[in-house]
């Protein structure tokens, strides 16, 4: 099975061709091509491509699917015998790639 470790904004998504992964958000419209360049490794069965710190010539082809949000997360704050009690949430918003090909030189 062929598959990359790829990084994006600080973070590192196992990427496998025709699978589908959430990513930062992109300002990048649905149906539109990103190639994501920054390819720590490469594996295709026990042949393992690790980068130093990148894979040269390695790139990510990917579609975007949609631009979705992340599960509602709830901050509560607290402070015992004041009355202050706050609560707010936040929802992350994602963009979501189908990987279409693992392209190496």
């Amino acid at each position: 099975m062929k598959y990359a470790i790829v990084e994006d904004g600080g973070k590192q998504y196992r990427c496998v061709e025709g699978a589908t992964i959430d990513v930062d958000l992109f300002s990048a419209e649905p149906g539109e091509q990103v190639d994501l360049e920054r390819v720590l490794l490469v594996a295709d069965g026990d042949d393992v491509m690790v980068g130093t710190p990148l894979v040269e010539g390695a790139k990510i082809q990917a579609t975007v699917v949609d631009q979705v949000k992340g599960p509602k997360l709830v901050v509560f704050k607290y402070k015992p015998k004041k009355r202050i009690r706050v609560k707010t949430g936040h929802r992350q918003k994602y963009t979501r790639l189908q990987i279409d090909s693992i392209v190496l030189k």
